[in-house]
Formats: C-alpha cells, structure tokens, sequence
C-alpha cells in the first residue's frame, strides 16, 4: 500500500504530479477508449480517466470494474478539458490520468446505491450499516461526532476536568428507568446492572478530592425508544466541586459556544436566557421549548371563568386551568376539517376537546362564539390575546399537565406546519429552579424530578418533609432547539438532608440503606459541596448534523424495537450458557 494523500485533499497544486489513491468505486462510465471510474474515500470522490491508447493494461482492468470494488490507482494529476469542469465537486476540476491499477477486493451487488439521496428502509440500512455508513451524508455525521467529542475533551482537559473511568458493572439503583441486568456466574442468583449514568460514582470521586471530572461514557436505560433515544447513549458527563450553579452555566456556555464555534463556524452570543421551570411550562408548554419562533401559551382562566361557557367553568370550578394559543393571520387558511385534525394532535396527550374560534372584523366566529360576544369578555380576550382579524384562536381546559402537554404539543406542531422554525438558528435556554419531587399517581408516591440526589433550593429546606410537592430543586437543564441536550444539578452534601430526601421518595431507613448505603456512608466522612451536568452527546449531535433521528449520528444503533438488525440481538442463548449462570428462560424462542 502505497496511498499518498486522501481522493478529496488532491487540489490544482498537485497538476503535474503523480499520486497514488485508494479507494472504493463510486460509478464507472465506458465510453469506448475511455473509461470514466469516481474513485471515493472518506475524504470525498475524484474523477480517473483510463485511456486505452495511454495504458493498455490499467484499461483492461477498468473494464472489469464494478460498484463498491476496492482499487488502488496510480495516476498524474491533470486539469479538466474545457466544459467538462463539476462545479458540484471540490475536486471538479482536475482528474487523474490512471498509469496503474490494483483491485484490492471486489464486491457483490450492495442492496442499495451508496448515495445520499437512496431511498431505503431503516432496517435494510442497520443491517447492511457498514455499507451505509460509506454514504457521504453518514460519514459526515461521524466526523461531525468525533468533533464535539474532541472539542468537549480538550475544553475540559484545559480546564483543569481529568478524565476517569467508572464502572460499567455496578449494583442495580433505583434511578428512573429501568436497568439492563447483568446476572453474575460467580455469585449465583445475583445481578449487576449497567449504569443509567455514572451519578453515584462522580459524586463519590467528588468527596475522593479530585475536584474536576469529566468522562465520555455510555449509558444504558431499557425505556421505550423514540427519535431522539437509544436503550445505549452517550453522555458527556461532568462534576466539580466548591462551586455554585451559576458558576458551572457560565463555564458550560463557553464550553457549548467552542463546539458550535468549532464544527459549525458559528459565532452563539452568551448568556444563554434563563427561565425557569414554572415560567418554562407557562408560556410554552414544554420543559424544553424551541425558543426559535414564539406562539406562547395565555392564561385565560381569570376571564373566561366569568362566562357562560360551562365547558371552561367547570374546569376553573374543579382546579383546572384555561390557555389558549393565538395562532396569527391564519384564519382564512383552517377549515373546520383542519381544525379537526388538529383536536386529534391535542387528543394524543389526553385533551378532551380543542375548543376554538376566529376573529372578524365584527368579533369573533366558530363554535363557541356565543359565549364570547358578549362586549365585556370579548375586550378582555381580545386584549389579552392581542387579537386582529384573522387570528385563529385555539383553547385547551383540562387539569394543567394535559393543558400543556396539549397545548405545548399543537404550539410545535403549528410551528412546523406554518413554517414559523428558523431552521438556520441555535436557540441555546438554561431552564431552572425545577420542582424537586413529581407525584406519581399510578406509584402513589413522590419521585424525584432530576435523580434523588438533587439539592433542595435552601429557601424550601424547611418544607422537605411538611410540603414535599412545593420544594424546588437547585436543578438547572440546557436546552436547544426543543431538545433537552443536558441536565444538572448542585448536589446533596450531607447524610441527613440525603436520607431525608429518600425519605420523601418513600425510601423506609432499611431500603435507603439497602439501596444506597455505600453513599450515605461516604457522605459521612467529608463530603466538599459539589454539583454538575451531563450532556446527551448523540441528541447534540443530531442537532449539529441537521438530523432528526439520534440514529443518523450513532454507527451502530438499534432500531424503534431496540433490535440491532445487523447482529440480529438480542438473541437467544444455548442453554449452557443459561446453566452456567443459574437461570432458566419462560420465553418461546423462534423455533417453538
């Protein structure tokens, strides 16, 4: 192998000079005594050109030549006749004359055509990944990867963070998801899990006294999968000490501004706003808002509570809340079917209805109308809505967590559907002062917003155990773009206030113990306030690539079914494996 520079680095400086490239066939184009071969590798695609009159020999090797053959090519640098320049390459102007040839290897047909633009199932794309990953689209979106990863490396690493490893075998934690479980042959019956994150361990390096930590590590939640999850990820995860969270948002914004700066070439202004939790939910619906196009959520219950509409008082009567969006100058462009369909995408996260109306020059139309005509409450919500004719206005009354899950849900959809999205624009948002607890009803018990070793706001310390569901968390998220891209927290310090907060969790003395006795032992013995964050590294950068799906940017993902087409795991194991480790299946395997 004699490779002398990459397809894509050979520029106008090299005409004259020879090179030695190697490579994949992208297409080969015969026309007679000359054979056209683009010849592509992972730094992107040049034209070679064999003429039978110059060499005999390398032509009658390209004639054999297919799709996907590995080939090795020696050839002089030349530039490209007049009218025959591909503006659509970098390389477009200038060839390879091709002097020799190797095939290194050939290939079979690919099941699709290597190129951005085929057409393909996902699954048919995960099987054959390592044939996909040679699209140039894929391969881009790795180096993209491999960019953040270094630029949070050597950020970090100039800060003074070192990079440790924790363990990947661990004891099973109750820390929101369900655990992958890892039975142990030596210790029959029992059971590592694969951490969820290395929460535990970073803490423990904290009041160890390395002070700045940081890792790049893969974690492991078995919870159903959606566009922007995989059951393994990858987190960038970080911790500190005798710091406060003011502290950690600044040192991140300038981490975030040097990886946008560094793989996008863009310049993202700091601070970053900050809202917090309540205002967050309030005004868009979502704990993670796209900050890019506004359509904000309004409080109406004040107003309509005074009208006749039973629909709305009787919600506001039962401790309810009343919001609505005004989606402007739309009026005209919404039939009654339109809005239908829009009920229906309220109705996914449980609204019972989606109740509407249109303002005219007159006042307002639509089926609620009459309610509202009246002159008094008809200023006020025109008032408060910022009405002009031809607003659709669009209202949700239920128990507040539907009302925002509805209403923040139609505020993204519209929002995509009006082409209201600046798609060129990074809207970076710290979102704070979270709730410390979320009841959950079905548990009929409290669990933790963030993890359970979330610091309490020192002003709700007294509340933790009276009036747990008021605490508020000294927890901070980052969002961009509608996605959380990663949470923190200041953490707790001291045993006492630890346990208490289990205690709020429902964690009996023994369970606390039981679960996480090896950190309330550790708390004990000098523990420096600390706190951190963790940034899901495959949801950034999907957003940095212009992707939809965090499976775009990971090489070897697994599909909605968390089955990974290529290796076809999971799988079945032989039965001495399962003797070996003392375990017995219930499930039918394919064959039975």
């Amino acid at each position: 192998m004699e490779r002398t520079m990459y397809c894509g680095e050979v520029t106008s400086e090299q005409v004259g000079k020879q090179v030695t490239l190697s490579g994949w066939v992208q297409k080969r184009r015969d026309l007679g005594g000359m054979i056209f071969v683009d010849l592509r590798d992972r730094e992107g695609i040049i034209q070679v050109v064999f003429n039978a009159e110059k060499s005999k020999e390398a032509f009658v090797i390209a004639e054999t030549l297919r799709s996907e053959f590995v080939v090795e090519i020696t050839g002089k640098v030349v530039k490209r006749q007049d009218g025959t320049v591909n503006n659509d390459l970098p390389t477009g102007e200038i060839e390879i004359e091709a002097i020799t040839i190797s095939i290194l290897n050939k290939s079979k047909t690919p099941p699709f055509d290597i190129q951005d633009t085929v057409e393909v199932s996902d699954d048919i794309r995960l099987k054959y990944r390592y044939l996909d990953l040679r699209r140039n689209k894929m391969k881009e979106n790795m180096i993209m990867r491999h960019k953040v990863k270094k630029v949070f490396s050597d950020f970090l690493d100039s800060n003074g963070f070192l990079d440790i490893e924790t363990p990947y075998l661990t004891k099973s934690t109750p820390e929101g998801a369900r655990d992958y479980l890892v039975p142990s042959r030596v210790h029959e019956g029992k059971f590592f899990a694969l951490p969820q994150s290395p929460q535990l361990f970073k803490q423990l390096l904290m009041g160890a006294g390395i002070d700045r930590y940081y890792q790049i590590v893969r974690c492991f939640r078995d919870e159903d999968l959606r566009g922007d999850r995989q059951p393994e990820f990858t987190q960038v995860d970080i911790e500190t000490s005798f710091i406060d969270e003011k502290e950690i948002q600044d040192l991140m914004e300038k981490l975030l501004v040097e990886v946008v700066k560094e793989t996008k070439g863009m310049e993202i202004s700091r601070p970053f706003p900050r809202i917090s939790y309540d205002e967050a939910m309030n005004r868009y619906g979502s704990d993670k808002p796209d900050t890019r196009f506004e359509l904000e959520l309004i409080e109406l219950g004040d107003i309509v509570t005074n009208s006749d509409f039973k629909v709305f008082t009787s919600t506001i009567e039962n401790g309810g809340v009343v919001k609505g969006l005004n989606v402007k100058g739309v009026a005209e462009k919404f039939s009654r079917k339109n809005i239908d369909a829009l009920g229906e995408v309220a109705s996914i996260y449980g609204a019972k209805g989606l109740a509407w109306m249109k303002v005219t020059q007159e006042g307002f139309s639509g089926p609620i109308a009459k309610f509202f005509n009246d002159k008094p409450i008809a200023q006020e919500l025109m008032s408060r809505m910022s009405t002009e004719a031809g607003d659709l206005l669009l209202f949700v009354a239920d128990k507040p967590k539907v009302v925002f899950d509805a209403l923040g849900a139609l505020r993204i959809h519209l929002g995509k559907k009006l082409n209201l999205i600046d798609e060129s624009k990074l809207a970076f948002l710290w979102v704070d002062e979270w709730p410390l607890l979320e009841y959950d009803e079905e548990a009929e018990r409290y669990s933790a917003a963030h993890h359970p070793f979330t610091m309490p706001l020192e002003k709700d310390l007294g509340k933790l155990e009276s009036d747990p569901e008021n605490v508020y968390a000294n927890a901070y998220d980052i969002v961009l773009n509608g996605y959380e891209i990663g949470g923190g927290s200041i953490r707790i310090h001291q045993r006492e206030l630890q346990e208490k907060m289990l205690k709020a969790l429902g964690f009996s003395k023994e369970e606390a113990v039981n679960q996480f006795g090896f950190l309330l032992d550790a708390l004990e013995y000098g523990f420096p306030p600390h706190g951190g964050i963790a940034f899901g590294l495959d949801r950034l950068v999907m957003i940095l690539a212009n992707e939809k799906n965090i499976r775009e940017v990971i090489a070897f993902p697994k599909n909605g079914k968390s089955i990974d087409p290529l290796t076809n795991a999971p799988s079945v194991v032989s039965d001495n494996q399962l003797k070996e480790l003392a375990l017995k299946t219930t499930a039918k395997t394919d064959k039975e």
